[in-house]
């Protein structure tokens, strides 16, 4: 299995922090939004959108948050128009970046990416240029206890499922799968007692770049200041 990836750590705890602040709310409102407008307003209908809404039951959004997204994402109620955007760029010593957004308004929204890129010594790059490093995949990740990652590996494998990556850093975990096999993943990630913080598919880099611990910070800072950008849906990054 590949090292330890500490962007996704910091992600994992930024995460549970959002979601006591009501910031984990205001991005699954969007995407909601935007996935039943784009694929239908029925969950047995739409993965993507029943992915969506055990996301919103797991951080304790409220039913009626959920149902009003989707209705506006349908037409059904008045509502703000998203477009779905992703940026790829270069950050600190060319760390490879990628950004997904939901924007009202992709002016301002470009302007800001390129002004942070730019200010971290950094650049917005074409599309293409980035995402090839990248491939697509399922990521699941957790808290945990009292099971290791041969334990958690030995499940999964035993269960005819091919996985690219464990890593268990305390009561950190984290399993990257195929995008098909995500929800079988979780299903069965659940039943080892992991409390699921997320379930998705991802940008998982190919490679990983290492950097000194006081660049590594500087990165991470920067990504950071990426994620809490309020159009931002995620960020993805090589960096180690």
């Amino acid at each position: 299995m590949s090292g330890h990836n500490k962007w996704s750590q910091i992600k994992h705890k930024k995460a549970k922090e959002d979601a006591k602040k009501g910031k984990a709310f205001t991005r699954l409102t969007k995407e909601i939004t935007m996935v039943a407008r784009t694929g239908g307003g029925d969950p047995a209908h739409n993965a993507h959108l029943r992915l969506l809404l055990e996301k919103a039951r797991e951080v304790n959004m409220p039913l009626e948050n959920s149902q009003r997204a989707i209705k506006r994402g349908t037409g059904e109620l008045p509502g703000v128009s998203y477009e779905a955007i992703t940026y790829e760029g270069y950050g600190p010593e060319g760390i490879a970046v990628i950004v997904e957004a939901l924007t009202d308004n992709k002016n301002r929204t470009v302007a800001d990416m390129r002004r942070m890129f730019t200010s971290h010594g950094g650049r917005l790059a074409e599309t293409g240029s980035v995402n090839w490093m990248f491939e697509k995949k399922g990521v699941v990740s957790g808290t945990m206890s009292n099971i290791s990652e041969d334990g958690i590996l030995e499940q999964l494998i035993d269960a005819d499922l091919t996985i690219d990556d464990v890593q268990v850093d305390g009561s950190f975990v984290s399993v990257v799968c195929e995008p098909k096999d995500l929800m079988k993943t979780k299903h069965i990630i659940e039943n080892l007692q992991v409390a699921i913080d997320d379930a998705a598919i991802a940008w998982v880099a190919k490679g990983k770049v290492n950097l000194s611990d006081d660049i590594a910070q500087k990165a991470y800072e920067f990504l950071e200041e990426l994620d809490n950008h309020d159009d931002v849906q995620n960020v993805y990054t090589n960096l180690a």
